[in-house]
């Protein structure tokens, strides 16, 4: 009997891979609990929300935070995702010295059709264990935003999130940190949903 097992990489050796050129430029992937994993490639469904997002949510925090739109996040666990939408604190270094990582990270956003089980299976217990108090998932599947709020770990071990709640693409939805500013979702799922 033969057993094999998969090699773990650690986010320095990710990053050394990464040096070495061992991914083209144009391949997308991310680290999650230390494996390397090949991202979705975007459909239309996807890329038309991620611009009606894009550009209602840069209105909405100019100066007020940084929005980073598919770049890396550092997680303790080994983990850095490339989140479709992170909104994170100012900071003086922009940061160049490192990632963002959970004490920096106000809100992270995932835009899902073909990764739709992907997204709530692994990256809700991804983002609650990392610490990231808040996540949403754009639900292209069923047209409406799933936010997620108030991570927790259970006795079993495993992490999740206490709240959920569902907001339909006609609503409107205060941003976590902001309940000054409401993000229309009409906007969002403009040109997406029936």
């Amino acid at each position: 009997m033969t057993l094999t097992t998969s090699k773990r990489f650690t986010i320095e050796e990710y990053h050394r891979l990464a040096e070495l050129g061992f991914f083209t430029e144009n391949e997308r992937v991310e680290l999650i609990k230390g494996e390397i994993i090949q991202m979705a490639a975007k459909g239309t469904l996807h890329t038309t929300c991620c611009s009606n997002l894009l550009e209602e949510l840069a209105g909405l925090v100019a100066g007020r935070a940084k929005l980073r739109c598919q770049d890396p996040i550092v997680l303790a666990s080994n983990s850095e995702p490339e989140p479709d939408f992170a909104i994170v604190r100012l900071r003086d270094d922009n940061y160049l010295s490192a990632h963002p990582n959970p004490s920096d990270i106000l809100l992270v956003i995932e835009i899902s059709d073909s990764t739709l089980k992907y997204d709530q299976d692994v990256k809700i217990p991804l983002y609650a264990e990392g610490g990231i108090s808040d996540y949403w998932i754009f639900n292209l599947v069923k047209n409406h935003l799933e936010a997620y709020s108030q991570p927790y770990q259970e006795l079993q071990g495993s992490f999740g999130y206490r709240m959920k709640q569902i907001i339909l693409p006609n609503q409107t939805f205060a941003l976590p940190y902001f309940p000054d500013l409401s993000l229309d979702l009409s906007k969002v799922f403009s040109g997406i949903s029936g």
